[in-house]
């Protein structure tokens, strides 16, 4: 099976995770995607990035059946306000694309937010860098590799 980067930053690390593929579709939903993999989607979560009213980068990651509140997510790294970024920011800022993003791996670190809902979990799905790749990897292991802040933002 093709190594993606997050792969080889997870094996550089030794931390043990179980990749999943499926049918390369940037189309997809993080809700269909948790279906072909037969998974819960409130155990699959999705990478956004944001950039604060500083103009600084913020990355949140949340189940893919919920809605990042901009609101809470402002809070939670002490912004005034945080937007979407323009999808043609992604790959030059993170370099990953769009359905590909995740939250290991990028090209910088960026303060990175996870959603509380991530302790209900062992393991959780994210994305392995590259449409079509899915990783499920322990919670507290994503946690600690990624530099995660539990937080309430949905």
């Amino acid at each position: 099976m093709e190594k993606t980067n997050v792969m080889r930053v997870l094996d550089g690390k030794k931390i043990p995770y179980e990749s999943h593929t499926y049918e390369q579709d940037a189309t997809l939903s993080g809700e269909e995607i948790a279906g072909i993999l037969g998974e819960d989607p409130r155990r699959v979560f999705k990478t956004l990035v944001t950039r604060g009213k500083s103009g600084a980068y913020y990355v949140f990651v949340v189940p893919v059946r919920e809605e990042l509140d901009l609101k809470k997510a402002a809070k939670a790294c002490g912004e005034k306000a945080v937007a979407m970024i323009k999808q043609k920011e992604l790959l030059p800022l993170t370099g990953y694309v769009h359905g590909g993003c995740s939250p290991i791996g990028m090209k910088k670190q960026f303060p990175t937010y996870i959603h509380e809902s991530v302790a209900e979990f062992d393991k959780v799905y994210v994305s392995a860098g590259k449409v079509g790749f899915q990783i499920e990897i322990a919670a507290g292991d994503l946690i600690s590799v990624a530099g995660c802040k539990v937080s309430d933002i949905v």
